[in-house]
């Protein structure tokens, strides 16, 4: 099988079929990060690196079996300016539209995230499918709504593996904090209304369990004991990630996801991304895709 895959990043693809079995004869990837090509290049040497999208054509390629891509969200996000199809990086999308053209592969996936129905209803009239929506929670310790457009046949929702916090993080939340400071009554208030929000669904009361808050972030929650409240946050914009752990004491403890937790939530190979720094690192594994959502999805491949 030929795969061509655009917007490529670090390669999620490339992981998700070699988790899937599917047989790989060449993979060709566009993609302009220079660190995610380094990223993909050390795990996958022989991928075919073809640079900027905009400079792919159908016509130089050989008979491409499997297109798949997920173009730029920042215009889509309800999280963003939602610019749509009017920010330049949105408008990528119409790259893969002329490619899945030129290229008429067997199978094709698109991802993208939630938008407004309006747009996805144009992604859909481009692409002759419906999308299926998945969340990344059931089968990582993350929540992560996506959109996925898709000819594979009979894509279903995958079985929930029930994955907490607890079994991605490298070392317990309270531990080896890097800002410990003490906050006021009104600024305790106002985390704590996040924990009692999230603690109404049922859910979340036994085990960690990660949350969009609905601005690109994620809450994590559950009781401890009596007296201890925790709640997690990671942020991949802006090339942060932390988790804030609270106290039923005035106290704010603060510590980075690291790398490796930002990996396993992704469901990538541990220190996949090894080898550039860590702000590169958390960049593209938040530009990145869950590898065992597309691996679950390309499994329906024949």
């Amino acid at each position: 099988m030929n795969v061509l895959s655009l917007f490529d990043g670090m390669s999620c693809g490339q992981i998700a079929l070699e988790k899937c079995g599917v047989k790989v004869d060449k993979y060709f990837a566009s993609e302009i990060d220079k660190f995610a090509v380094q990223v993909a290049k050390k795990n996958y040497p022989n991928t075919v690196h073809l640079g900027d999208v905009r400079n792919v054509k159908g016509d130089d390629l050989p008979k491409i079996d499997l297109l798949m891509g997920g173009s730029p969200c920042q215009g889509f996000s309800f999280s963003g300016k939602q610019l749509n199809f009017d920010d330049e990086r949105s408008k990528l999308f119409f790259k893969f539209v002329r490619i899945l053209g030129e290229t008429q592969p067997k199978y094709f996936l698109l991802e993208n995230v939630r938008m407004k129905k309006e747009y996805q209803d144009i992604i859909s009239a481009y692409l002759g499918v419906e999308p299926i929506m998945i969340n990344s929670s059931l089968v990582s310790a993350q929540s992560r709504n996506r959109l996925y457009w898709t000819n594979i046949p009979n894509v279903k929702q995958p079985q929930e593996r029930h994955i907490f916090l607890g079994d991605i993080v490298e070392s317990p939340l309270h531990e080896r904090p890097s800002v410990v400071s003490r906050c006021d009554l009104q600024t305790r208030e106002k985390i704590f209304s996040h924990v009692q929000h999230l603690l109404g669904d049922s859910k979340y009361r036994d085990n960690f369990k990660w949350r969009w808050d609905g601005e690109g972030r994620i809450l994590v929650t559950r009781p401890d004991g009596l007296k201890i409240q925790r709640v997690g946050r990671i942020a991949f914009a802006d090339n942060k990630a932390e988790i804030v752990t609270a106290l039923t004491q005035p106290t704010v403890a603060f510590r980075k996801v690291t790398p490796l937790e930002c990996e396993r939530l992704q469901t990538v190979p541990d220190n996949y991304t090894s080898g550039v720094s860590k702000s590169q690192r958390y960049k593209m594994l938040g530009n990145g895709w869950t590898v065992d959502v597309i691996s679950h999805i390309l499994s329906g491949i024949k």
